[in-house]
């Protein structure tokens, strides 16, 4: 294995390509992590869309990057040694098909791998309303030893921009995998007693 802990992101074409991009950005600026990119083709136009970033770009940030396309990529076999997967966002797409197996990519084969691996595999689903089968396939991908954590937000930290939200929800995902980061969440610490409140 790598001196440093491997960790698989991808990145496809769901809404949400911040999450994606800003945590190839922190495992960079923190060194912790050898991250190995994939992106789709929606994953790279999304991005495009929503924060003016061209898939060189974003590759940029990853120091491995592999071809969506690219089966016999590493990433590919249970031998390839990582921490897990990050799937940030994921399209529902990319949900079912790694909820049916279909390992129709790189991103759904390497996804595969981490199920049949037992290692940890993190879906940041973004979509809704949720519809019967994209609960359907939460609960089979939850079954299998996956974790469904949509980008929700958490307003006790009481953020004051969509950095706040994003970052919070990124050190949250980090947190999963055990990666050490420094400022991304803000630890709940118990209700804070102000004047007034009952038992005050």
């Amino acid at each position: 294995m790598s001196a440093r802990p491997r960790l698989v992101v991808a990145i496809t074409g769901a809404s949400g390509a911040i999450y994606g991009v800003r945590l190839l950005e922190q495992l960079r600026a923190s060194g912790a992590c050898e991250s190995h990119l994939v992106m789709s083709s929606s994953g790279a136009l999304t991005a495009s869309q929503e924060l003016d970033m061209k898939r060189s770009d974003i590759e940029a940030l990853a120091d491995v990057v592999h071809n969506v396309k690219d089966i016999g990529a590493t990433v590919a076999s249970g031998s390839f040694q990582s921490i897990g997967m990050v799937v940030a966002p994921c399209s529902m797409k990319t949900l079912a098909s790694i909820a049916h197996g279909l390992a129709d990519n790189l991103v759904s084969r390497a996804a595969d791998v981490m199920l049949k691996e037992r290692r940890r595999l993190v879906l940041m689903a973004r979509e809704t309303p949720l519809n019967l089968a994209h609960l359907r396939n939460m609960t089979s991908v939850t079954e299998m030893g996956g974790i469904i954590l949509p980008p929700v937000p958490a307003f006790y930290t009481r953020p004051e921009s969509v950095d706040d939200i994003v970052n919070h929800t990124v050190g949250r995902v980090l947190d999963l995998f055990g990666v050490e980061h420094a400022g991304l969440v803000k630890r709940w610490e118990g209700i804070t007693k102000r004047p007034g409140d009952p038992g005050s």
